[in-house]
């Protein structure tokens, strides 16, 4: 049978819609707070190529739209085909070849047949609250290994022909703190699954198996083709940027994360060469050197905006390439821990961005807010972890708009909890969830305010604040524009026991201890002397700008609430203008690199490269903790003399010719 292109669009729409229902059917069912509420799951379809046709695109995650099933497939099914009924599942990075990125989410997929014939697979995820390890919800920061994280399910069959394995389902019950909650989330991805499986055959039986194919290779082709003209509008040419994490979760060693992005004809090409190797954190991805959805979404968010209307699928990829070294925090290998790797995927997002923009300064984003805190709290025997708020930022300023404020959907799409949820389910008291007033990067237009919230520990219990970030490093601004405002992690703020927190692992928690996470604002973007006066008026009235900001940074001056804008002239003639071009890091940044200067940091990741891969993190370490010895306590965030500062950058630049 031979599809008319309007056929395939219909039949394409119709696959749509169907995705779309999996993951309405997949949050009803679910059982976990984060499932159901923060919307940590999503569903998909993909043909024989293992590549999806259709992704939703209001509901669930976001950034999973370019995953290849067919790796995790063929390793649970040698010597057996897939049958009618079946569903394989896993969760482990490394045997299903990056399909999950860290033991939490948990993978499903079942075969979808017209009769006897194999036509397409349904795929749904979930994080799940807990799969054993270490700590309660199995996420830390300072886990060391894999083995650390919970339990690894390779691909295997969970349902055969129809009928859940009783084993497999009693082997993941006795390895979680948390067991009916993970079954309840399971099994509704099986109900999302089955719905799926009913549409598509609903399909195939008017279009036929050949039909179906048609479909699916229309879709993939279909986006490919948009994706390449819509990346053909970026300019020509090769553009480099790079920029931190805050520490490599051992201690307070930054990690550099780099690329040279090469945009030729449609087509992006982004080399991470120069990216500091993998660590002994959970701060790893694993990719096998292969493009993965996690570390091009910025690619897919470009595409979209350039072609609002571009089909939301696989074929997007296309239109990019990808290389990292192995061994690299961006293709980890042997055992590395990945579990807080959206920490590192966030920081992709915003090295992506701070490259393209220089091929499209009127299109792509400052620097977003760049973090994703699950704050979680874990009762004192595990049997409750709840996730309080799944805490963003803001989106970077652009030309021509505001950042959006409290919202960051650059690798994920979650929902916020509601208050009124939170405290049902978790012991504990919300005392404030706001957006964080001077948060968001000051510009012509100002980068999207942080959020704030403080809640008030009801029970005894943990705190886990996985993926904490830009307490060191602030997001970038462009054009002028400046860096959002630094996270802060706060317990017990004001009280004679207050305590900060950079790197969190399992923090006790008392009844009565206060918790407040004010996560960084995004870039700002152009002169903030340029921004419009009843926009500044109009951010102070809504909160998200103080008039002491207003005044000092904007240079607008009021006469109660109404602005003088006479005085507001003057101010403004006597501030100096910011630039017009170019990436605004902040002072933290700056003192950094004028001590590990790029170019004898790119010498250090070729020297580290020629090293055994179990070496070059620690070796890495070694170099940096002894040059930072040589500094003020508290650096790049305290100042060093010049004196100081050009003495440790000779000593790095001796240390680095050291490696060998």
């Amino acid at each position: 049978m031979t599809l008319s292109t309007t056929q395939k669009d219909v039949a394409l729409t119709r696959v749509q819609a169907t995705v779309e229902e999996m993951s309405l059917t997949l949050q009803r069912a679910s059982r976990s707070l984060y499932v159901r509420d923060a919307a940590d799951f999503a569903t998909a379809i993909a043909d024989l190529s293992g590549r999806f046709i259709a992704y939703p695109q209001h509901v669930g995650v976001s950034g999973f739209l370019g995953l290849d099933l067919l790796p995790a497939i063929a390793e649970a099914t040698r010597g057996e085909p897939l049958q009618p009924g079946d569903v394989l599942l896993t969760n482990d990075p490394y045997l299903s070849r990056g399909l999950s990125t860290h033991l939490p989410d948990v993978h499903a997929i079942a075969p979808y047949f017209a009769g006897d014939e194999l036509i397409g697979y349904g795929w749904a995820f979930v994080h799940v609250s807990d799969v054993g390890g270490r700590v309660p919800s199995s996420v830390s920061v300072v886990n060391d290994s894999v083995y650390a994280e919970g339990l690894r399910v390779p691909p295997l069959r969970y349902v055969r022909r129809g009928q859940i394995v009783p084993e497999v389902e009693a082997l993941l019950a006795a390895n979680s703190r948390t067991p009916d909650a993970n079954r309840g989330d399971l099994h509704a991805m099986l109900a999302a699954l089955a719905t799926g499986r009913g549409r598509v055959a609903e399909l195939s039986d008017e279009l036929g198996a050949s039909g179906f194919a048609e479909v699916g290779s229309f879709a993939r082709a279909q986006a490919a083709a948009r994706a390449r003209a819509a990346l053909r509008t970026l300019e020509d040419g090769t553009y480099r940027f790079e920029d931190y994490l805050d520490n490599d979760g051992v201690g307070p060693t930054p990690l550099r994360i780099v690329v040279t992005a090469t945009v030729d004809d449609g087509h992006v090409h982004l080399d991470f060469a120069g990216t500091d190797p993998q660590v002994e954190a959970a701060l790893n991805m694993v990719t096998f050197g292969e493009a993965h959805s996690w570390v091009v979404t910025r690619i897919f968010a470009l595409a979209g905006t350039l072609d609002p209307e571009i089909p939301f699928g696989g074929g997007i990829m296309e239109a990019i390439g990808f290389s990292s070294p192995e061994g690299t925090l961006l293709n980890a290998t042997g055992s590395a821990a990945t579990g807080v790797r959206h920490a590192t995927t966030s920081r992709v997002n915003d090295v992506v961005s701070g490259a393209l923009i220089q091929a499209a300064p009127r299109v792509l984003p400052a620097a977003s807010s760049g973090l994703v805190v699950p704050l979680v709290f874990a009762a004192v025997d595990g049997s409750r972890i709840d996730v309080v708020e799944p805490m963003v930022g803001g989106t970077g300023a652009r030309f021509g708009h505001d950042g959006v404020d409290g919202r960051d959907s650059g690798i994920s799409n979650l929902s916020n909890n509601s208050v009124e949820v939170v405290e049902s389910d978790v012991a504990v008291r919300v005392l404030r969830y706001a957006t964080r007033p001077d948060s968001g990067g000051a510009g012509r237009w100002r980068g999207g305010s942080g959020l704030e919230l403080e809640f008030e520990a009801l029970e005894d219990g943990s705190l886990l604040a996985r993926g904490l970030e830009r307490l060191r490093f602030r997001p970038w601004g462009f054009a002028g524009g400046q860096p959002g405002a630094a996270t802060e992690l706060i317990v017990n703020e004001g009280r004679a026991d207050e305590e900060r927190l950079s790197i969190v692992d399992v923090r006790p928690l008392r009844a009565g201890d206060r918790v407040v996470l004010r996560t960084s604002g995004a870039g700002g973007y152009g002169d903030p002397l340029e921004r419009d006066v009843e926009a500044v008026a109009a951010d102070v009235e809504a909160g998200f700008v103080t008039a002491a900001q207003a005044h000092d940074v904007y240079g607008v001056v009021f006469d109660g609430s109404v602005v003088d804008r006479d005085a507001t002239a003057a101010l403004r003639a006597s501030l100096p203008a910011a630039p017009e071009t170019g990436h605004t890091v902040g002072v933290e940044r700056e003192r950094w690199e004028a001590v590990f200067a790029p170019a004898a940091n790119d010498e250090l990741q070729r020297r580290l490269q020629a090293l055994p891969a179990a070496r070059r993190s620690a070796r890495r370490r070694a170099i940096v903790t002894e040059v930072l010895a040589s500094l003020p306590a508290g650096f790049p965030t305290a100042a060093a003399d010049g004196e100081a500062v050009a003495a440790a950058a000779a000593l790095f630049e001796i240390r680095v010719r050291d490696v060998s």
